[in-house]
């Protein structure tokens, strides 16, 4: 399992970022706390494997 944990953060980034397009025309200030939680996920999902 911990060897799939950095796909799985990359992939819930790459899911938040669309969350992040999807929605910032309507609800600015949650797409900015989606658009956080993706850059910490992103770089988890970094470090993890570095």
């Amino acid at each position: 399992m911990q060897e799939y944990l950095p796909i799985i953060l990359l992939a819930v980034a790459g899911f938040l970022v669309g969350g992040v397009y999807a929605i910032w025309k309507t609800a600015k200030l949650f797409a900015l706390l989606l658009a956080v939680l993706a850059v910490l996920a992103a770089a988890g999902g970094l470090l993890w494997l570095w």
